[in-house]
């Protein structure tokens, strides 16, 4: 059933979202005007400095009353205007689903409060959802009137099916048409790693954002003595017994895993924003988010 943007949304988040717009560091050439302001020089309507006349400049930006002064050639610069590309690559493996509330439902309302804000500043938005070896997705589309296709979109992702964030990360980077601002949403739990598709994203100059996305239920394990747990991507089951020096263990390996992940994203200047999913998503976005993928 097609989702409404309030089923996402209060409608007091939705007016704060209204008034936000994308953040890149890099400067991303975009397809056609949108409302976001480029620091590289254009020919908008908005004044910004002059520089002297060179071979091949349009005459028409030429300042004549400069001319009429010092007798040199001085064209006129403009801040130029330009859509950016979002790109939302969101892990909808079958680990997402775990916790209360599971991963993926906070995954996707991140998701959409930033294709929302991409939308109605009349960026070009497109999702991307990270299963196995395969990326599915709804292509990079622009205008305001596509955020209820956007949201119906996000409101069918559903997980399933084992973790492969390199592979996926690599083949999105590789046919992607241009980068952009990746926001990559995951729990980056895949037995064989994610940092190789992080660097493919790199390499191909996307400008990578990484939501690491936690339930509370793997930050602090309400559980106590013998166990069967079955791994929901692969099946294997394995007994044990979680008693006191188990529980240390384990929290011991959750503080290195987090600290190797944030880690590898502050020496390589990607953005890391961790997230337990009892934070409610629009406090995580206006919080954590906003002055640094959001504005």
């Amino acid at each position: 059933m097609p989702v409404t943007r309030h089923e996402f949304f209060s409608s007091e988040f939705l007016a704060q979202l209204e008034r936000l717009s994308l953040l890149s560091r890099r400067v991303f050439r975009g397809h056609v005007k949108g409302e976001r302001r480029s620091p590289r020089r254009g020919h908008s309507v908005e004044f910004a400095d002059y520089r002297p006349y060179g071979v091949g400049d349009d005459l028409r930006y030429v300042d004549w009353n400069i001319y009429g002064r010092t007798d040199r050639l001085h064209v006129k610069l403009f801040v130029d205007e330009e859509d950016l590309c979002l790109h939302l690559l969101v892990d909808a493996s079958a680990s997402m689903e775990f916790g209360t509330p599971p991963k993926l439902d906070h995954a996707v309302r991140v998701a959409a409060a930033l294709g929302f804000v991409g939308l109605v500043n009349l960026e070009r938005v497109g999702v991307g959802v990270l299963r196995g070896r395969v990326v599915e997705g709804w292509p990079p589309t622009r205008g305001r009137n596509q955020a209820q296709s956007m949201l119906n979109f996000l409101s069918g992702v559903r997980a399933a099916g084992a973790t492969g964030l390199n592979a996926a990360l690599m083949d999105y980077a590789m046919r992607a048409r241009e980068p952009g601002l990746a926001v990559v949403i995951s729990d980056l739990l895949d037995p064989e790693g994610w940092e190789a598709g992080i660097r493919a994203l790199l390499e191909h100059r996307f400008d990578v954002h990484l939501v690491h996305v936690l339930a509370p239920e793997e930050m602090n394990p309400d559980l106590a003595g013998d166990l069967r747990l079955t791994d929901s991507e692969t099946g294997e089951v394995r007994d044990l017994t979680l008693d006191g020096e188990a529980l240390r263990g384990y929290r011991e390996r959750l503080r290195q895993f987090l600290e190797r992940a944030e880690g590898f994203c502050r020496t390589r200047e990607i953005g890391y924003h961790r997230v337990v999913t009892d934070t409610p998503p629009a406090e995580f976005v206006l919080s954590e988010l906003r002055g640094r993928v959001l504005v």
